[in-house]
């Protein structure tokens, strides 16, 4: 587990934030089920560097992070589960998937990693690159 802190939303409008924000049926509140998500994908993708955290943050706060919102709300509504084991099956699911060649030669993110290990890695690395401009 990392020992680096959970960043807060920088899009509380959109991506996963906004998403959850929306959930009829969320139990805890958006900032809660935030830190729970962003904690449990830096467990589930071993994440040990600030520079991660950031890339967990801007995956959660993209379209990405929109789209793995619906998984988890699909999975509370659907399965009809609180947050906790919705955002941990949701988790399994994005990482059962590979990133394709496609989505490779598309975001230059390596073909065969763990589709969200990816997705966090690719935005760590955006981020990186904005700063050192």
């Amino acid at each position: 587990m990392t020992n680096h802190p959970i960043l807060p939303s920088r899009n509380e409008d959109y991506g996963f934030f906004g998403t959850i924000t929306i959930c009829p049926l969320r139990d805890r509140r958006s900032v809660e089920v935030w830190t729970l998500a962003s904690r449990m994908i830096a467990e589930a993708i071993h994440a040990n560097s600030e520079d991660e955290m950031i890339g967990i943050r801007d995956f959660l706060d993209s379209r990405m992070g929109r789209h793995f919102a619906d998984d988890v709300v699909g999975n509370m509504t659907g399965c009809n589960i609180g947050p906790e084991p919705a955002i941990a099956s949701a988790i399994r699911r994005w990482q059962d998937w590979c990133i394709s060649r496609k989505t490779e030669r598309d975001e230059g993110i390596p073909a065969g990693l763990p589709y969200l290990t990816g997705w966090v890695q690719h935005f760590a690395v955006a981020a990186a690159m904005a700063e050192s401009d």
